[in-house]
């Protein structure tokens, strides 16, 4: 479980530390202390102060994170907390779920647990900063999948974490696989031509 400092959880809740010491003492959250005495605070604390107790307690809520190569480490911190602040301040208990790989690949080992853990009944809330941080092209497919099992997707539609680059990499990455595949229908085409109809005729 993750704990904040004072400082953390004031910058979270976005209320003043005499606020944070009332709601301790009249039982709305209960910190956790360390061996030298301090606060620390869980993510429940954050929600029960912010009053925003509408998540499944027997279901996880995940934000999803993604970027598509290890060279996007930077933005991949920013989507984190941006996502993190965006859950926090609705009063959701989180976990993070950070994965590189590109949006055209549905065999990220990540995306196939959400997916899972959805259709498991583990997961009932997702978060993502946008549609193709979750898929570049079957983010419906997921969406009616959630609605069948129960669980809802969240998008925060932060276009500035879609990053356009991303997108140019996706479309050349499909033309490059159909260009291929044509590469080998023409071979194969030119293979029979060359050999005749194999039906052995003279």
């Amino acid at each position: 479980m993750t704990y904040f400092s004072l400082s953390e959880f004031l910058e979270r809740t976005g209320v003043s530390a005499s606020t944070a010491y009332r709601a301790e003492q009249r039982g709305v959250i209960s910190p956790a202390r360390t061996d030298g005495g301090h606060r620390r605070y869980s993510q429940e604390d954050v929600a029960k102060l912010l009053g925003l107790q509408h998540q499944n307690p027997e279901k996880k809520c995940v934000i999803y994170c993604r970027v598509s190569s290890a060279g996007q480490k930077n933005d991949l911190a920013d989507q984190r907390k941006a996502m993190m602040d965006f859950a926090t301040a609705r009063g959701y208990v989180y976990e993070v779920w950070e994965e590189i790989g590109g949006g055209m690949n549905l065999n990220r080992p990540k995306f196939l647990k959400l997916v899972n853990g959805i259709i498991d009944g583990e997961i009932g809330v997702v978060i993502v900063a946008h549609k193709d941080r979750l898929a570049r092209f079957g983010f419906d497919l997921v969406k009616n999948l959630a609605d069948e099992y129960g669980a809802q997707i969240i998008v925060a539609n932060r276009t500035d974490m879609s990053p356009q680059q991303e997108m140019v990499e996706d479309l050349m990455s499909i033309i490059h696989t159909y260009s291929c595949r044509l590469y080998g229908l023409r071979r194969y085409k030119t293979s029979r031509d060359l050999l005749g109809d194999g039906s052995g005729e003279d």
